[in-house]
């Protein structure tokens, strides 16, 4: 499938080492059910010659309650100074109140590490029947309102006014840009005599100064980007956001690669994943120049987390996605494919997808289909 060769449009290495490093930040919730089964597959999945190790690192609420801290400066200098080669994070289970002292630690990760692109495949499992949806949506991943910079007034008649501050800056905007056409140029290589899509995703229409300013940037990498071989090899539209999401659910297999700001990046991906089962099969790769996390894309999932009944398909295909960008290709590509066939046999499915197997079963059935 398209979106299974589209991950070597960031793929940081040429070649397979020898030796393999990768850190383990379960965090919260289920995230500590379905990174152990991401692990798994991974051992399965290498060659046996490959010196392969797993860095345990912390992150998360359930920490920051026990400790005061969400992300301990040791996890950051792993990442930072070498110490693995990439890193799987599970799920954090950040309060919907303030909490005095607490940031999400995903967030904070991103920006420590300037994994400034989240690329979200969503995609129909192979053989799979219904609308064929194959898009990937890459979502800016460090500024918007994400910045978390925020205050609360007090007004003369005693009632509250909350402010928060929005930043879109043209430094993040034309990168994230550019990784958007850069991998629908690579998709686009793969189906000949047919351009490639990048929908930019904005509201422009009301939000002149920040969405305008990321809508004409996007236009500029479009038309000028890559020695213009972007506008030459790629066609691109815009929608705004609200008509976005109507059309995502009305036309989903019309969508190739969309681009949107951090929040708007956020909704779609995480709504699109209703069109594929549910949040329990998409993945993700929090990318920069230098470092790649691959992180599913569902939440803590408290209802459920310790009863051994999370899906662990999208921390999977995260694992997946965090290989090829190692360049692990093959092996990678053999974990989709195994992925895809659990999905379309449905002898092993959890319950969000309508099953009654355990997190173990579907992560074993995985290891059979390799």
């Amino acid at each position: 499938m398209l979106t299974s060769q589209l991950r070597r449009s960031f793929a940081s290495s040429a070649k397979q080492p020898s030796s393999l490093s990768i850190g383990l930040i379960p965090a919260d919730g289920i995230g500590r059910e379905v990174i152990p089964a991401a692990r798994r597959v991974i051992e399965a999945a290498l060659p046996s010659s490959v010196r392969l190790s797993f860095v345990d690192l912390e992150a998360g609420f359930e920490l920051f309650q026990k400790t005061g801290v969400a992300l301990p400066e040791e996890t950051v200098r792993t990442c930072l100074e070498g110490g693995v080669d990439g890193a799987m994070f599970g799920s954090v289970s950040s309060p919907s109140h303030k909490v005095e002292g607490y940031a999400s630690p995903i967030v904070a990760l991103r920006k420590k590490l300037d994994l400034y692109a989240n690329v979200r495949p969503v995609v129909s499992p192979a053989g799979s029947s219904g609308k064929k949806i194959d898009m990937v949506i890459v979502r800016e991943n460090t500024e918007c309102l994400y910045i978390k910079s925020e205050k609360l007034e007090k007004n003369a008649d005693g009632t509250k006014t909350a402010y928060a501050t929005r930043k879109i800056s043209e430094t993040a905007s034309r990168r994230i840009a550019t990784m958007a056409f850069n991998i629908a140029q690579k998709r686009g290589q793969l189906t000949p005599g047919v351009l490639p899509l990048v929908t930019v995703v904005h509201k422009s229409n009301v939000l002149s100064v920040t969405d305008g300013l990321f809508r004409e940037v996007c236009l500029d990498v479009w038309k000028n980007g890559n020695g213009g071989d972007f506008k030459k090899n790629v066609r691109m539209d815009e929608q705004l956001v609200d008509s976005m999401v109507y059309r995502l659910f009305r036309e989903p297999e019309k969508f190739d690669v969309c681009v949107a700001p951090n929040l708007y990046g956020d909704i779609i991906s995480d709504g699109a994943a209703a069109l594929v089962g549910s949040l329990g099969v998409v993945a993700s790769a929090n990318v920069g120049d230098k470092f790649c996390v691959g992180e599913p894309v569902h939440g803590s999932a408290p209802d459920i987390a310790g009863k051994g009944i999370a899906n662990p398909i999208a921390s999977i295909r995260s694992a997946a996605m965090l290989l090829n960008h190692l360049g692990w290709v093959a092996e990678a590509q053999k974990i989709e494919a195994a992925v895809d066939k659990v999905m379309v046999d449905g002898t092993a499915l959890t319950p969000d997808l309508g099953g009654k197997g355990t997190t173990d079963q579907v992560t074993e059935a995985v290891i059979r289909y390799l």
